[in-house]
């Protein structure tokens, strides 16, 4: 389905700002403005008329500027639509493309407001045009590509590791060790690549979920500590305090307003 960008941070921007990974694949097309992305292990700057795709379970951040617009395609990854497997960052520079993106994404929105017959055929077959698309243009980037230096291998597969072990109760140091590196090699590396340290984006990683936790379910708040891998419900309410000036019970509150 497709809808406005502004519609990922309807219940604030740090529904972009703290790193995360979802469970749908995304594609954002910019139409207007610019921001930051912290993507496939780095961070970039990106402004209209980018792609960015990011396929499920990638780690992600976006920072939109006060004028950027876009739209987002959101391609569950249960469904059987032909997407590309890696998160790419295309920047779009012919006339000619731009119009085909946009007719495109203008299409689904088209297919899925007036919900005629077979739209939702419809708006499959849109897609499949979508993910075609992207595998030209993604064919394109990397006959052009050079191979990733040893840091940005470093910062990828560390990104990884927030995605799958964020909630695990491993710390920092942890990971490093199973990345076979030091701590301060894998912080050096990180603040480089992505503008964040590996401490902070692991951080920043339980308190998106901490933060979605929160306001999408009723769980209890000991529950939430526990799934996230803290050892109490008060270390919890600390940590929660300490990023957002806020109890947990506060948090819920608030979005509940």
């Amino acid at each position: 389905m497709v809808s406005p960008l502004t519609q990922l941070t309807r219940d604030g921007s740090w529904q972009l700002d703290l790193p995360h990974d979802r469970n749908d694949h995304l594609l954002i097309w910019v139409t207007r403005g610019q921001g930051l992305a912290l993507l496939d292990g780095t961070r970039s700057g990106f402004s209209a008329h980018n792609a960015l795709y990011i396929p499920a379970r990638n780690l992600l951040t976006l920072e939109l500027g006060r004028t950027c617009l876009g739209h987002v395609l959101v391609v569950p990854e249960t469904n059987p639509l032909s997407m590309p497997c890696g998160p790419h960052h295309i920047r779009v520079v012919e006339s000619s493309e731009q119009t085909a993106l946009t007719v495109l994404f203008d299409a689904v929105q088209r297919e899925q407001t007036g919900q005629g017959t077979l739209w939702h055929r419809a708006v499959q077959a849109y897609g499949e045009l979508i993910g075609i698309w992207l595998r030209r243009h993604i064919h394109d980037i990397k006959t052009a590509a050079a191979r990733p230096s040893a840091a940005r291998r470093l910062s990828i597969a560390y990104c990884a590791r927030v995605v799958d072990h964020f909630a695990s109760g491993m710390s920092m140091a942890d990971h490093a060790a199973a990345l076979n590196v030091t701590p301060t090699h894998l912080t050096r590396v990180c603040k480089s690549e992505t503008g964040k340290t590996a401490a902070t984006l692991l951080t920043e990683r339980q308190l998106h979920a901490a933060r979605s936790l929160l306001i999408e379910t009723d769980l209890p708040i000991r529950d939430i500590a526990g799934r996230l891998g803290f050892g109490s419900a008060a270390y919890f309410t600390r940590f929660i305090a300490q990023h957002t000036g806020r109890t947990p019970s506060a948090l819920r509150k608030l979005s509940q307003a």
